[in-house]
């Protein structure tokens, strides 16, 4: 199987990253408990910004990183998805299947876990968390791996996690809105209308998508909608053409790419895992939002990418690829049991209260790590084949 240029060049930024992320998170929280603590935490809640014109746009750092360089992430995320959808895993409706039954499965059931250890409690709009996959860190897992696993196996990876996001996209802008303003809501309408207008007149300047973008997400900040998914729908505006490394969709993906990789996401893995491990942490692990998380993503993630794999495969509409075995789809559900960066992203918008949001970061470490492990041994255990070992050089 024969990778595309953009494709490789996603997979080896993404794979850097993940060992980027876990640095950075590893520093964030020897820094906050140490005797810089709390100078480190009170970092991120300095307020910067303007008020004038009756225009307010003053929000702390942690702010300014969640909803306005992640909205960044989320434009490079929208781009990736669309891109997958016209020309790459996805554009194929059989090849497709297979992706997209898994991250079904891994969004389901996960959720379903949480929802049966919290319901009827105050931590049950956590259930998104356990429903995300880090594409950085379960891409840079699969990388240890080198020529030992097959090429289709980490466009499934990639292709599961891109539909898995854009799940995730779909369920912060329905259920994570808070104080909803329909004023601001349909003058951001109006700003997509405008990208969607400039895209079949076929304006190729970057410019004219990505300043109109700026204004829309100014306006879904203030909707109540969360601002990132400004992101994704200004990468649906920006034109795809034909795919090729002149379209305008083409060169702002590929100019996101390490921006994004080195710089947007280990800022937030500084400032969203600054976790105060106390006496107590391990108290958190086992509340119902705790054991909720861990085992909606150490057994949920895996049990229903691999069930609904299967399902898609039983019912004949997908099929697995001959240099995969059921094994690898095992492997690779383990692997999107990863949450980070998006179960982090899900919890600061789930939870208000501080203790919550601190016990289930540690959850979201702790699961995601076993489940990152397991499925690093599942995938080394699997002898590769001489065809697949060919493929990958």
């Amino acid at each position: 199987m024969k990778l595309t240029k953009l494709f490789r060049e996603f997979f080896e930024n993404e794979q850097a990253s993940g060992v980027v992320l876990i640095l950075c998170a590893v520093t964030s929280i020897a820094i906050t408990n140490s005797s810089l603590g709390d100078a480190f935490l009170g970092l991120w809640h300095t307020y910067i910004g303007f008020e004038t014109g009756g225009v307010h746009l003053k929000l702390s750092l942690e702010h300014w990183i969640n909803d306005g360089l992640m909205a960044i992430f989320f434009l490079l995320i929208g781009l990736e998805i669309e891109r997958e959808i016209y020309a790459g895993e996805l554009s194929d409706k059989r090849s497709a299947a297979l992706p997209i039954f898994a991250a079904l499965g891994g969004m389901i059931v996960p959720a379903s876990i949480y929802f049966l250890f919290n319901r009827g409690t105050d931590t049950i709009s956590g259930v998104g968390i356990p429903m995300a996959t880090d594409i950085a860190f379960a891409l840079g897992i699969l990388s240890l791996l080198g020529n030992r696993v097959p090429p289709s196996l980490k466009v499934f990876l990639a292709a599961l996690a891109i539909v898995d996001d854009l799940g995730a996209i779909i369920i912060i802008a329905l259920f994570y809105t808070k104080d909803f303003s329909l004023l601001y809501f349909a003058l951001s309408g109006v700003m997509f209308a405008l990208l969607l207008v400039l895209n079949r007149l076929k304006v190729s300047n970057l410019a004219f998508y990505l300043i109109p973008g700026a204004v829309m997400w100014y306006f879904m900040l203030e909707s109540g909608v969360h601002a990132t998914v400004a992101g994704v729908l200004l990468a649906f505006a920006i034109p795809f053409g034909d795919g090729s490394s002149a379209s305008p969709s083409y060169k702002l993906q590929h100019f996101l790419h390490k921006p994004v990789a080195f710089l947007i996401m280990p800022i937030f893995a500084l400032a969203n895992t600054s976790i105060v491990l106390s006496d107590a942490w391990v108290d958190g692990l086992l509340t119902v939002s705790g054991l909720g998380i861990i085992v909606g993503l150490l057994v949920g993630k895996p049990l229903g990418i691999f069930l609904f794999s299967m399902l898609g495969v039983k019912l004949g509409v997908s099929q697995i690829p001959h240099t995969l075995t059921r094994k690898h789809i095992i492997g690779i559900g383990f692997l999107g049991g990863i949450g980070f960066t998006m179960s982090i992203f899900i919890t600061l918008l789930a939870f208000a209260d501080p203790a919550l949001v601190q016990a289930a970061k540690i959850a979201i470490l702790f699961g995601s790590f076993f489940a990152g492990v397991t499925g690093f041994m599942i995938l080394r255990s699997i002898k590769p084949s001489p065809a697949s070992t060919l493929q990958a050089t």
